[in-house]
């Protein structure tokens, strides 16, 4: 699977052990920055991992920043991504079961390295249920289009 990660100063430390986590599925991962504690702005680094995930050069996308938030909403504002910004395992199971996530947002600051682990872990690997929840995701398809 391929999958493009990227945050921004405030969570590099983070997003350095997410890729740990994502080489236990031989992930081909496509880090888009940032690589450092010089500041940067989320929404540039969300629109970087959105355009792999809408063009199709990606899978999903893993975006992280200081809480999450800030990179979660600027990630959500692109045509044909679902982020979901998860803090714990059910949720992130949730947003690939009945949501079919496209996009993963965590918080550097406030997550730690091992919970980080088990739900990039749990959203991995749950796959979408379909069915019922396949139509809510036509409706959500159809709001971008209003």
């Amino acid at each position: 699977m391929k999958i493009t990660i990227g945050s921004d100063h405030a969570a590099t430390a983070l997003k350095d052990e997410v890729k740990k986590v994502l080489a236990e599925f031989d992930a081909e991962i496509n880090d888009v920055g940032t690589f450092g504690t010089d500041r940067v702005d989320y929404p540039d680094i969300a629109e970087k991992v959105c355009a792999d995930v809408t063009s199709g050069k990606s899978e999903r996308g893993i975006v992280i920043c200081g809480t999450g938030i800030g990179i979660s909403i600027a990630a959500n504002k692109i045509n044909g991504i679902r982020c979901a910004l998860c803090g714990d395992v059910y949720s992130a199971k949730m947003s690939r079961e009945h949501n079919n996530a496209n996009v993963l947002a965590m918080g550097g600051r406030v997550l730690g390295y091992g919970l980080a682990g088990e739900i990039v872990r749990a959203w991995m690997t749950t796959e979408f249920a379909g069915g019922r929840h396949q139509i809510r995701l036509d409706k959500i398809a159809a709001l971008e289009k209003k």
